[in-house]
């Protein structure tokens, strides 16, 4: 049994994953819930992980995974299935040469996109290069849309499960919604990965990560290159 914080915030991880595939961080849980700290929501993620509803990943800023739900909510909707990084290892992740016979054993779908090199987590690097090579991704994560990837460099986004030398799927997309996990191209030569936020007629790129500040820009001078939809991690 479930107290009602408790499952307020299990679903509120729970919607937030399937929505964007990254979990909240404690500052928007602690907001959701009409917290005034975060020890109380350390303290009930810590009771859902003891409950067995969710699981903390280990080696990586505020990743969570939720195991199940209540036996009271039936599955969601047909509809996008909920992010979760994709174990890249060796090999794979690079585009697959196709097959002269599969001996009647279909292998997996997969979808291949372009890598545009890097994109800068952190100190804003040059704007998004040119293709680099393909790597191959599950067609669930992407969706409707075209689709690229970039190799993040940085550390500004790890509060939002982001890590330096991770690659990040994003949605082609000049428009997005606040809070969105967007590339933004500033001034027409720098492209950074960052949550986007308005200040009154300003734009705000928000790191999460507390060592780096806030930049607020004129709207003429940030140009939304798409949203943040997957993200695949190798672990050698």
């Amino acid at each position: 049994m479930l107290t009602r914080k408790q499952l307020e915030l299990l679903m509120f991880i729970h919607e937030r994953l399937k929505e964007v595939g990254i979990p909240p961080s404690f500052d928007e849980m602690k907001e959701a819930l009409d917290l005034k700290s975060k020890s109380g929501i350390h303290r009930l993620i810590t009771a859902l992980e003891e409950r067995g509803f969710i699981r903390r990943l280990p080696n990586r800023a505020r990743a969570l995974e939720v195991i199940k739900l209540p036996d009271s909510f039936a599955p969601s909707p047909a509809g996008r299935r909920p992010f979760t990084p994709s174990v890249v290892e060796g090999g794979l992740g690079k585009a697959p040469a196709p097959s002269a016979s599969s001996g009647g054993n279909d292998g997996p779908e997969v979808a291949t996109i372009p890598v545009m090199g890097r994109i800068a987590a952190g100190t804003p690097i040059s704007a998004i290069q040119d293709r680099s090579h393909s790597i191959a991704v599950s067609p669930d994560m992407l969706g409707s849309g075209e689709h690229f990837a970039l190799e993040v460099k940085g550390d500004s986004m790890i509060e939002a499960g982001i890590l330096d030398g991770d690659t990040v799927v994003i949605r082609k997309a000049k428009t997005c919604d606040p809070g969105d996990i967007v590339v933004a191209l500033v001034d027409d030569e720098e492209a950074t990965l960052k949550r986007f936020r308005r200040k009154g007629d300003s734009i705000a790129l928000e790191a999460a990560n507390p060592a780096y500040e806030t930049r607020i820009f004129g709207p003429d001078r940030v140009d939304v290159q798409g949203t943040l939809v997957g993200l695949i991690r190798r672990y050698n």
